[in-house]
């Protein structure tokens, strides 16, 4: 397991914490990536008071798509940015690393986004110690930018366990910043925390966030721990879901529409 020296990397996360929205693939009426679709959809949510978008998971097919593509759909996104300056984290697992490890190069060194995320290999139901292999390679080929692992289980067919999130603080001591937690037990958000407290007993909202996944658990993730939020429903209506999350963690001035989420 490649092991990075350590660095005096001090990573901002108070970006990250509030609504994510998953953003949508944008094809053309020929079903090819549409540069003038993503970009005005980029603007419009970027012009709600969301905090980031999440580029290339699975609300933007990013699993479906070519390499180049999803270079494509960033660098419009990170075009579309240009005047918002809100957050962007790339979602750059495939299924090899090779193809992963270009896409996190490209993120960082192209786009300069906030972070980049994956989830681990699917298909094939992988110990857990190339799962971390795989990661820390990812993480390895943009070793200037923060690290998400994207825990989605049911569809990935393998699941995030402490032993393992234990593993990546071993091998990505400085760019590890936090879960993506789509698992359907909301429990499993404090289970991230608790090993990350291991590690960060004093400071853990500034070092480690957990975002909740499964949006009609918003409310429910961010009770339990979660700092953020990331989901594909955001973008169908983000007033809704920054109206929850200011409900639970905030200080709204309207709770109606949070309270009928």
């Amino acid at each position: 397991v490649y092991r990075p020296p350590k660095s005096n990397f001090d990573f901002d996360l108070s970006k990250f914490k509030g609504i994510i929205p998953a953003f949508y693939a944008c094809y053309d009426d020929n079903g090819q990536v549409d540069k003038d679709r993503t970009i005005a959809l980029a603007r419009y949510l970027f012009g709600q008071d969301i905090v980031g978008l999440y580029v290339g998971g699975s609300s933007g097919e990013g699993i479906y798509q070519t390499v180049e593509e999803r270079k494509k759909v960033l660098e419009w996104v990170t075009e579309a940015n240009q005047s918002f300056h809100k957050s962007i984290i790339a979602h750059v697992g495939c299924n090899n690393t090779k193809d992963s490890q270009e896409l996190a190069k490209h993120a960082q060194d192209t786009c300069h986004v906030d972070a980049i995320a994956s989830i681990p290999p699917i298909y094939f139901h992988l110990p857990a110690y190339s799962i971390a292999d795989y990661w820390t390679s990812i993480s390895r080929a943009a070793p200037a930018t923060p690290f998400i692992i994207y825990n989605i289980p049911q569809l990935a067919g393998v699941s995030l366990t402490k032993d393992l999130l234990e593993a990546m603080f071993d091998s990505c001591p400085d760019t590890l910043i936090g879960v993506k937690n789509s698992s359907s037990p909301t429990q499993d958000i404090q289970m991230w925390r608790e090993v990350a407290m291991k590690h960060y007993p004093d400071n853990v909202d500034d070092k480690f966030i957990v975002f909740n996944g499964p949006d009609e658990q918003l409310v429910s993730g961010l009770v339990i721990g979660a700092n953020g939020g990331i989901g594909g429903t955001y973008a169908a209506m983000p007033k809704l879901f920054i109206k929850a999350y200011q409900c639970v963690l905030g200080e709204p001035t309207d709770n109606t529409m949070a309270t009928n989420i």
